[in-house]
C-alpha cells in the first residue's frame, strides 16, 4: 500500500518570527545604522513585522535602539544598530611554538591580544595549558568574563574533521591534545570551535586580506612547514577526515620533496653556507654560534649578498612547483602566501612567477598576505563569529536588558 504523501509542517506564527528575525538580524550585523525604512526594504518585511522583531531583538540584547534624531516633517524614523558588545569571540592560534589569543567584540574588532611561547612543552596536555593561561591573560587584558565569551575559533597544525576531532596519524599532529577543546570548554565555559590553522587562515585572508571578494582561493602557509587551506566557490574544502589540503603529496614532487616551508629552507641552507668555509657571504657574520635565521637571509639578500639571493632563488623555484601543482589540481583565481614569513616572501614573488609560467599553463595569481602572523587568529575570530551569527538567537547574553 503506498504511503500517503508527506505533509510539510505547518508554519507556526513563532517559527515565522525566528524566521524574521534571523532575516533582520542577519542585516543588522552587516549594516552600521539602519532605519526602520531601511530594514523593511532589505527584508521585504512589513513595517509592523519589522518594528515587532526588532522589538524582540533589543529585549534579547542583540539590538540597541538610538535616537531617531531630529526631523522637520512626519514622525521620526526608528533607527537601529547591531549590538556588537552584546559578547564577544575568541581567535586562538595554537601554533606548535607559540599561542597566540585575539579577544574580538562582534564585529570583528580586535579588544584585546595576548600571545605565550611553547618553547619547552613536552606534551599535549601542557600545550593545553599554555593555551589555557594565554586565554585567561587576553580575556584579563579585554575586561570582559567568560560569561561574555559566547564562541572561540581556535586553530591547530593539523588536520581537523567535520566534527571537530584532530587527526593523529602523523608525529607531528599528536603533538595537539585531542580533548584540546572539551578541555578548554570544561574550564571556560564557552564552546571552542576547533579547526586545521591553514583553513582558518583561508577564512582570514577571504574575510580581511588579500583574497577579499576572491571565492576559489588557496592560502599557502609557507613557515616551517607548507600546509594549505583550499575554499572552492566561497566554501572550505575538508575531505572526508579532514585532510584537504596536507601537504604530504610534496615528497612525491621531483625539486620538492618533503614538505619543508620557506624558513626552514632558508634557515637550513643559510647555516648550511656558513659553515662551509670555503663559501664567502655576509652571513657569517650574521650567524650566532653559527646558526642562521630566515629574516638574516632575506636581510642578507636585500642588502646584495650573492649567497643569500641563490638560497633564495632555489627557494622561489622550489614554491613555485608547490604553487604549480596546487594550480592544477585546484584551479584556484590566487594563491596567497601566508604565515610568519609572508612580509619577507614578496622578495620571491618576481622569480617565483617567472618558474610558474614554465610548471602550468593556467598559473593562479600569486599575492603575499597582508595579515602576517595574524592570519590564522584572525581566521579564527571569523570562525567564531560565523557560528554565533548562525546560533545568535538560541544564545543567552550576559548583557540582556533586565
Amino acid at each position: 500500500m503506498a504511503k500517503p504523501p508527506t505533509t510539510p509542517p505547518t508554519a507556526t506564527p513563532t517559527m515565522l518570527r525566528r524566521v524574521n528575525a534571523g532575516k533582520v538580524l542577519g542585516v543588522l550585523t552587516r549594516a552600521r545604522v539602519m532605519t526602520g525604512t531601511g530594514l523593511i526594504e532589505a527584508t521585504g518585511l512589513t513595517r509592523a513585522t519589522v518594528h515587532a522583531v526588532c522589538n524582540d531583538l533589543i529585549s534579547m540584547g542583540w539590538v540597541v535602539e538610538l535616537d531617531p534624531g531630529r526631523t522637520s516633517v512626519g514622525r521620526p524614523s526608528r533607527r537601529f544598530e547591531f549590538n556588537s558588545h552584546a559578547g564577544y569571540v575568541l581567535g586562538i592560534d595554537i601554533g606548535a611554538a607559540k599561542t597566540t589569543v585575539l579577544v574580538s567584540d562582534l564585529r570583528g574588532e580586535t579588544v584585546a591580544k595576548a600571545g605565550r611561547s611553547a618553547a619547552g612543552v613536552k606534551t599535549p596536555s601542557e600545550r593545553t595549558e599554555i593555551v589555557h593561561q594565554t586565554v585567561v591573560e587576553a580575556v584579563d587584558s579585554a575586561g570582559v568574563t567568560d560569561a561574555q565569551i559566547l564562541a572561540a575559533g581556535a586553530g591547530v597544525a593539523a588536520p581537523v574533521d567535520r566534527d571537530g576531532n584532530i587527526l593523529v596519524d602523523d608525529e607531528f599532529w599528536r603533538r595537539f591534545d585531542t580533548g584540546l577543546a572539551e578541555r578548554l570548554t570544561e574550564l571556560h565555559g564557552w564552546p571552542v570551535l576547533l579547526e586545521n590553522d591553514a583553513n582558518l587562515a583561508t577564512l582570514g585572508e577571504h574575510w580581511r586580506g588579500e583574497a577579499r571578494n576572491v571565492d576559489d582561493l588557496v592560502v599557502l602557509l609557507a613557515g616551517e612547514r607548507f600546509g594549505s587551506g583550499l575554499m572552492d566557490s566561497g566554501r572550505l574544502l575538508h575531505g572526508s577526515r579532514g585532510g584537504a589540503g596536507e601537504m604530504v603529496f610534496l615528497k612525491l614532487i621531483e625539486g620538492v620533496g618533503d614538505t619543508h616551508g620557506i624558513a626552514r629552507i632558508a634557515r637550513e641552507n643559510g647555516t648550511a653556507a656558513v659553515a662551509d668555509a670555503a663559501v664567502h657571504t655576509s652571513l657569517r657574520d650574521l650567524a650566532t654560534d653559527g646558526e642562521v635565521t630566515a629574516e638574516q637571509v632575506f636581510r642578507a639578500a636585500a642588502d646584495g649578498d650573492k649567497v643569500a639571493q641563490g638560497i633564495l632563488e632555489d627557494i622561489a623555484g622550489r614554491t613555485a612547483r608547490v604553487v604549480a601543482t596546487l594550480g592544477t589540481l585546484f584551479n584556484p583565481e590566487l594563491v596567497v602566501l601566508g604565515g610568519a614569513v609572508a612580509e619577507a616572501a614578496a622578495a620571491l614573488l618576481p622569480d617565483l612567477e617567472a618558474h610558474l609560467a614554465r610548471y602550468t599553463s593556467t598559473p593562479p595569481r600569486v599575492a603575499v598576505s597582508s595579515l602576517g602572523d595574524a592570519i590564522v587568529s584572525v581566521g579564527a575570530v571569523r570562525h567564531a563569529l560565523n557560528h554565533v551569527e548562525q546560533h545568535a538567537l538560541d544564545l543567552e547574553l550576559g548583557c540582556r536588558p533586565a
